[in-house]
């Protein structure tokens, strides 16, 4: 029993790590265009992304992490070593990514890992289909719409402006800004923070801590808001330098345009209970509002490393975690 508790101790940890991991990592999805267009300082940026990443518990139900808890792996299949082999690497990714400044899913990660973990444990059986068709179906719609939503933005704030002083738009945009910042960074903790949400509640049901029908205890909501609106505090750097000026060239009306889009987008998949890559959907509305211009205006050759970034992402954590599983099932006491 004491090395049960010790070892759920140690999963509560490692999934706190993860969510801190996932602000800081994720912080440039939330302040890159804000920051790009000169809206706000570094400093002020990230006090302002963490204040509304921290304050999405007030506006969201928790449908996803919902659906991360139970409605991927069977719970009572799971065990609390299991968990801890599927956060470490997803942490693992996130930190090699992060080093690379590759705008990488941390969602993607933690299913991955969780999937690989799982599925090395018990077979293929433990995993939820239609959790994962949720997660596909994310995966694809995310980068399309997020492009679609930032283009048609962008065209429609320029017919809106037509004839208009540019200088004057601009101004007007850097207003704006910070509410279409304040909108992404709140629907990014709503929809990521909700994953870490998920995974611990996972955890406390396999170590039998926590009794009855599954239910998220508000405790887990309030520490889980309160870590990845830490990490964004802390900001990862080498990510909003390439979401902020390596995709496309950014002004306050097309940051506005692209933080507007893809809040909107996480907002309707939180609501739905989608576990939404806030990466995917960020990323391709940057690449929308430039695609407004022309297609010389977006930085193909970025855009396609990160694509790959995309497509490796749960195929390699869930190996990893695999792997490492099947290492603890084989020369484990």
């Amino acid at each position: 029993m004491e090395a049960i508790s010790l070892l759920t101790l140690l999963a509560l940890i490692l999934a706190l790590v993860f969510d801190f991991i996932n602000g800081f990592h994720d912080a440039g999805n939330a302040i890159a265009t804000i920051v790009t267009t000169k809206v706000l300082t570094p400093r002020k940026a990230v006090l302002w992304a963490a204040l509304f990443n921290f304050s999405a518990f007030l506006v969201f139900n928790l449908s996803v992490a919902s659906t991360i808890g139970k409605g991927l792996v069977a719970p009572e299949l799971m065990e609390p070593h299991v968990i801890v082999v599927a956060l470490i690497a997803a942490i693992f990714w996130n930190l090699l990514t992060w080093y690379f400044g590759l705008p990488s899913s941390s969602s993607h990660a933690l299913i991955g890992g969780l999937a690989g973990a799982a599925v090395a444990k018990a077979g293929f059986n433990v995993l939820i289909p239609s959790g994962f068709i949720k997660v596909l179906i994310g995966i694809i719609i995310a980068p399309i719409i997020g492009i679609f939503i930032g283009l048609l933005m962008m065209r429609g704030i320029k017919r809106l402006l037509e004839g208009r002083s540019e200088r004057k738009a601009q101004k007007i945009f850097k207003h704006l800004q910070l509410f279409s910042s304040a909108c992404l960074s709140l629907t990014h903790g709503g929809n990521d923070a909700q994953k870490t949400m998920g995974i611990i509640t996972l955890l406390l049901v396999s170590a039998d801590v926590l009794k009855g029908p599954f239910h998220i205890p508000f405790w887990v909501v309030i520490i889980c808001q309160a870590t990845i609106s830490l990490g964004t505090l802390f900001g990862g750097w080498r990510v909003v330098k390439t979401m902020g000026s390596k995709i496309t060239t950014l002004n306050p009306m097309k940051g506005c345009a692209a933080e507007g889009g893809a809040a909107a987008l996480l907002f309707v998949a939180t609501e739905l209970g989608i576990p939404m890559s806030t990466t995917q959907t960020v990323t391709g509305a940057i690449a929308g509002v430039g695609l407004a211009k022309d297609k010389k205006s977006i930085n193909w050759a970025i855009l396609t490393r990160i694509f790959i970034s995309w497509l490796l992402t749960m195929p390699i954590v869930g190996l990893m975690a695999a792997l490492i599983m099947y290492l603890i099932e084989k020369f484990g006491s």
